[in-house]
């Protein structure tokens, strides 16, 4: 969707924040216990700043099961999972969404999760369900992590936008990009991973001191990257910003009348693929709330209202995406690693990168 395989959360948009901020006002007893008056109870879901979700959605899920959605959003994926495991001995809540393939492992080897076999995986890829074995991830939506261009700006400048991983340290796009710190952003983290898949172990730290030489910005989570340093979606200076291949879409909801392309593109050599998930956290109050909240995010309701709020790919392969999504979406053949790479060399990648471009 939130680093998203199909992007995470990935890319939200402002809207998108902010109706999912308004329709998931938090509801009910935090404790899951009836909240007087013979209100429902509530199950409370731990995510990231991007998590958004259509207000009638969620109360279809408060019919069927009587529970309200308390929804507890932290900042960057990275961010949020480090947290949940500080609070791993008193969890904050019981089901945490936005957990990805570059982080899956760090919250699976703390132990923040219980294994839940959610309904409907039989509707998922297997190549989605990177924790089959022991389920104590649901994966939920999927994307690709991109660098994304302001058309704008290029046309202006008469300049063709970089397409590849190569073409960012050009001199031409020197100054140009923002990216997110991988120590702390999903999306930070799975541009490193891809320019590792690119590179391989002997280049990739090379490649990064030529990005820093030509200027790359480091922020520290995409939304601060996306709205407030991207030309295309705020009132940044910066023309290139990493986000989802699926971000474009967000530039032209609600527009009118519907313009023939999104006014951001894809840079479609940049690519990583992202998968999210959600989990039942160890210790949860509400632990069967949270077993039905997770089925429900597996469901085709939410499965299908995933698009237009978080602008990431739902796992359902019979989910159906919106016309809008399809028309202004753009198809990559993203760059990808095995999770048990990732799993062994994220810590000490991060703590390299971050010697090379932060400090």
């Amino acid at each position: 969707m939130n680093g998203r395989i199909r992007p995470r959360r990935a890319a939200a948009t402002a809207l998108a924040v902010a109706l999912g901020a308004t329709a998931l006002a938090a509801c009910g007893d935090d404790s899951g216990g009836d909240a007087g008056g013979g209100s429902p109870k509530t199950v409370t879901l731990v995510t990231h700043d991007s998590f958004a979700a259509s207000a009638s959605v969620l109360k279809e899920f408060e019919q069927q099961t009587g529970l309200k959605v308390k929804v507890l959003k932290g900042k960057d994926a990275g961010s949020a999972v480090n947290q949940a495991i500080l609070s791993k001995d008193n969890p904050q809540g019981d089901v945490f969404f936005g957990i990805d393939n570059t982080l899956l492992s760090r919250g699976l080897d703390n132990g923040i999760f219980t294994s839940y076999k959610a309904k409907d995986l039989g509707s998922v890829p297997k190549d989605l369900q990177l924790d089959s074995g022991e389920h104590r991830v649901t994966p939920i939506d999927y994307g690709s992590i991109c660098v994304n261009y302001d058309r704008k700006y290029f046309a202006d400048k008469k300049l063709e936008p970089p397409k590849t991983f190569a073409d960012l340290v050009k001199p031409e796009y020197k100054n140009l990009l923002v990216t997110e710190n991988a120590a702390t952003s999903s999306p930070g983290l799975g541009f490193v991973l891809g320019t590792i898949a690119e590179y391989g172990d002997d280049g990739w730290e090379g490649y990064w001191k030529q990005l820093k030489d030509n200027g790359v910005e480091v922020v520290d989570g995409w939304e601060q990257a996306y709205f407030e340093r991207f030309s295309g979606a705020g009132k940044g200076d910066k023309p290139l910003v990493v986000s989802y291949a699926s971000s474009p879409p967000a530039g032209v909801l609600d527009v009118k009348p519907a313009p023939k392309q999104a006014p951001t593109g894809v840079s479609t050599g940049t690519c990583f693929r992202q998968i999210e998930f959600a989990g039942l956290l160890k210790g949860a109050k509400n632990e069967d709330g949270g077993k039905k909240l997770i089925d429900f995010m597996l469901g085709k309701t939410f499965q299908e209202d995933m698009p237009l709020n978080m602008f990431v790919y739902p796992v359902r392969e019979d989910a159906r995406l919106p016309e809008l999504f399809t028309k202004y979406g753009t198809t990559v053949d993203p760059l990808g690693l095995e999770p048990a790479k990732i799993d062994e060399n994220r810590e000490q990648w991060i703590k390299t990168w971050t010697s090379l471009v932060v400090r």
